[in-house]
């Protein structure tokens, strides 16, 4: 994080700019120096929210979870995102110079360049496959004896990678607490009670 902090909305601290980047998986890199106004600091926080809470970026590990219901995640991304897009308006996505970034072009990019392509490849592929499972097999069965399973769980983990990048960015522009990575101390219990 670069520059100075200025308090944001409802008080938090939040950096005035901070540099950007992002790798995304096969297309190259989308980086430069973000420096939000408050509708961005709010936008951010809703989509930091989203994903915080979001199958999207937790690890996916291969006796966990199914297939389906991590691309299904993925797509609510769209839709939430949208939805954010549409309520804060032009004020998220100004006219920036050159190495410049701005709440809009991320969030559209990730949208386009990272998270379209895994969903229309994707999508299709694992339907045809469900569609063949027969009635007697269980679909947790039926979906990690696919052969493409282990193809599918690593792309996944890119957009995931690419996704926890933007949810880092997020939180540093919305001056807030990690939620996606922050250890939960264990809770002890008293003597005699259940």
């Amino acid at each position: 994080m670069r520059g100075k902090l200025r308090r944001g909305g409802r008080g938090r601290l939040a950096p005035q700019q901070i540099g950007v980047k992002l790798a995304i998986p096969f297309v190259g890199e989308i980086s430069g120096v973000w420096e939000p106004v408050e509708a961005e600091r709010e936008a951010a926080w809703e989509l930091y929210v989203e994903l915080a809470t979001r199958i999207s970026v937790v690890e996916l590990r291969e006796d966990e979870g199914l297939l389906r219901e991590a691309l299904s995640s993925l797509y609510t991304v769209f839709g939430t995102t949208r939805e954010i897009l549409r309520r804060y308006g032009p004020a998220v996505a100004p006219r920036v110079a050159p190495g410049q970034v701005t709440f809009g072009l991320l969030a559209v990019n990730v949208l386009n360049l990272s998270i379209r392509p895994l969903l229309s490849r994707w999508h299709p592929l694992l339907t045809a496959y469900e569609v063949q499972r027969e009635d007697r097999v269980d679909p947790v069965a039926h979906e990690r004896s696919w052969d493409r399973a282990p193809e599918l769980r690593a792309e996944i983990e890119s957009v995931r990678q690419v996704l926890l990048a933007l949810a880092q960015a997020l939180n540093k522009v919305a001056g807030v607490g990690d939620l996606i990575t922050v250890d939960v101390p264990a809770q002890t219990r008293e003597p005699g009670r259940a």
